[in-house]
């Protein structure tokens, strides 16, 4: 093996590792997730030794779960978790999450340890080109230098927290990577540990206001060898940023942020009549208030009405009038429900009838991002996009307009969404009540109200997160929504929540089945859970989001038309032999209450919605708690379509 041309101790190892957590501490750094692994080490015994100063650290075996606990406290907090893995595959665990950090512009920071450059493509053992494996999602990745993390120098530690903190926390949010070869020897005796900790405790108890201390004054406290430091004392190294190395993580397209037609308004005209498309909120909490308030203050000047998003966190906003029907409005001729101008906010809700609606629009269209210079339009083109946020964009108005009123025409058509919403949601009231067998969009629709003011809801993808845009009752009290719609993916569910909890402190996941059991390992949180997350399982047997294909044997619109034809025979004969089951729903014979028991989770299965009040009580007084509903995924799919025609024929409208 080649040998190091200046070999380390495993004591400047620790050193170099302790003076990177330190920096990183420095920056803002609250919360470390810490995967197993030898290479690691030097970065694990540094975390261990922060905790007993403050920083908050949690343990996971599976590096695929750290990363989405992580990624569950960056989006409720607002500022990013790192997660500390070995080098080799543990590396390559960490993408799913990045992906969705990425996508969902959410702060993230991986640590990943790694062999030194001079053992990469020789055969030696654990060595992967792990640097490239989540670079095109990272807004950064940095690398120290080749021979190895303890080369590093305080200012070079420094810079390089310094860059990944603000990197994470640029502009969008995102994830940033730091691969950190190190050499051997990794482990540090017992000894030398303790004195080392010794120094640590002393040191960072004469810290004025908070300011963490640095490695090198560790070190001239007598708990490393002075003299080996100083014979390696060098300038600080240029630690290598491999960002152009890859993929570009994200483009600007040439399209300006402020788009002037007419002014910063971008052809808008506030005196006349329009709407506002309200997606899924990314910030936190703080920032949604402030937003609100901003929107709040629009809706008043100009009297449009506010289509939101169910991850929107604006139904049930005090005093803002807000459309939630609008997924099963918009497919009915009858409504006639007409924009001429547009104000979007945000991302793309998930609706495909909202979108479908908006491109039909020929009126001038702004799109208003938060914070994020990506093109958030979802391939409908709009003429002006706004990237500095809402706040900024209501300030850029004159003074005169808002001494101003809403315009008659603007009211009128305000007045005619909110009839038809009214119609909607009685019509929903009608076909959905709280009681006997349950279904999906019967429990979304009771849920919000059966749950106390103030605790948070994270959905999980597919239907969940659906059934809540569109049948979830508007009356309930506002709360934190959350829902991962950057990448859509089921993936971490569970370990996603059970991070959210530990920061909201009470949380309820709503999630099916498949997405459940896709993260089964997130049970293990319930060992370090701080908050209180009670899950809520709606056990189909499968993928009920798949039952909505036309493709399903049997399946009509709602039209009542059969399914289309696959190639010369009808679509019933086509699917007759085919084994949906197998192919789409995937149900797997799984009791998820006995293995939710056998990760020390308690567990009730509710017998009907009527039970389901009782049931969020009884889990209310758990750490960790599931809660299982059996449904009929064919019969809610029937359900759900018989819903949308009763409004399509104009059946949720009053006789006379």
């Amino acid at each position: 093996m080649l040998a190091p041309p200046d070999p380390p101790t495993a004591e400047a190892n620790l050193r170099a590792a302790l003076g990177l957590l330190l920096a990183l501490r420095r920056q803002g750094l609250e919360r470390l997730v810490l995967c197993p692994g030898s290479r690691s080490a030097p970065l694990a015994v540094a975390a261990g030794l922060l905790e007993r100063h403050g920083l908050q650290l949690f343990t996971a075996v599976d590096e695929r779960s750290a990363a989405f606990f992580a990624l569950g406290l960056g989006r409720a907090a607002g500022l990013p978790a790192a997660v500390v893995t070995t080098s080799g595959s543990a590396v390559a665990n960490l993408l799913p999450a990045v992906v969705e950090a990425d996508r969902g512009a959410i702060p993230l920071l991986l640590l990943s340890a790694d062999r030194p450059t001079r053992l990469k493509d020789r055969g030696a053992n654990q060595t992967v080109n792990q640097e490239a494996f989540l670079a095109p999602c990272c807004r950064l990745l940095l690398q120290t230098s080749p021979g190895g993390l303890a080369q590093e120098t305080d200012p070079s530690l420094e810079s390089l927290a310094r860059r990944a903190w603000q990197a994470c926390l640029g502009s969008p949010l995102g994830p940033v990577h730091l691969n950190l070869p190190i050499e051997e020897p990794l482990h540090i005796s017992a000894e030398a540990l303790a004195c080392l900790a010794g120094d640590l405790a002393r040191e960072l108890g004469r810290v004025q206001a908070g300011v963490l201390g640095s490695a090198r004054d560790l070190s001239q406290a007598g708990a490393l060898d002075l003299a080996q430091e100083r014979s390696r004392q060098r300038a600080p190294s240029p630690f290598q940023e491999l960002r152009t190395a890859f993929k570009a993580p994200f483009r600007q397209d040439s399209t300006p942020l402020i788009a002037l037609l007419g002014g910063p308004a971008a052809g808008l005209d506030g005196d006349q009549a329009g709407v506002v498309v309200a997606g899924p909120w990314r910030g936190t909490a703080e920032q949604l208030e402030r937003f609100a308030v901003g929107l709040l203050r629009w809706q008043r000047r100009s009297g449009w009405p506010v289509l939101a998003d169910g991850l929107s966190g604006l139904r049930g906003w005090p005093d803002l009038v807000t459309i939630s029907a609008y997924d099963l409005l918009l497919q009915s001729p009858s409504a006639q429900l007409a924009a001429g101008q547009v104000l979007r906010l945000g991302p793309m809700p998930a609706s495909r009838r909202l979108q479908q609606w908006l491109a039909a629009i020929r009126g001038p269209q702004l799109l208003i991002s938060e914070a994020d210079p990506r093109n958030l339009d979802a391939g409908i083109a709009a003429p002006g996009r706004w990237g500095l946020g809402l706040e900024s964009w209501l300030e850029s108005w004159p003074q005169e307009f808002w001494r101003g009123t809403p315009a008659a025409g603007a009211l009128a058509q305000a007045a005619h969404w909110l009839a038809a919403e009214a119609d909607a949601q009685a019509w929903l009231d009608r076909q959905l009540p709280a009681t006997g067998l349950a279904n999906e969009p019967a429990l979304s629709r009771a849920l919000g109200s059966l749950l106390p003011p103030g605790v948070a809801l994270m959905l999980a993808s597919s239907s969940p997160v659906r059934d809540w845009e569109s049948f979830s009752d508007p009356r309930a009290p506002q709360r934190r929504i959350y829902g991962f719609r950057g990448a859509s993916g089921i993936d971490g569910t569970l370990s996603i929540a059970c991070g959210l909890a530990q920061h909201e402190g009470r949380l309820v996941l709503l999630t099916g089945d498949l997405a459940l059991l896709h993260d089964s390992h997130g049970w293990l949180w319930q060992q370090q859970l701080g908050g209180q997350l009670t899950v809520l399982l709606v056990d189909n047997g499968g993928g009920g989001i798949f039952e909505q294909l036309p493709i399903r044997p049997g399946l009509q619109s709602a039209s009542g038309v059969q399914a289309r034809q696959l190639g010369p025979a009808s679509g019933a004969q086509a699917t007759a032999s085919l084994d949906f089951e197998r192919l789409f729903a995937m149900p797997q014979p799984i009791c998820h209450g006995p293995l939710a028991a056998a990760f020390g989770v308690p567990w009730r299965s509710l017998g009907g919605l009527e039970e389901l009040a009782g049931g969020l009580a009884w889990a209310a007084g758990q750490r960790l708690a599931l809660l299982e509903l059996r449904t009929d995924r064919q019969a809610d799919a029937a359900l759900r379509q018989g819903l949308r025609q009763g409004l399509r024929l104009g059946e949720s409208r009053p006789p006379g």
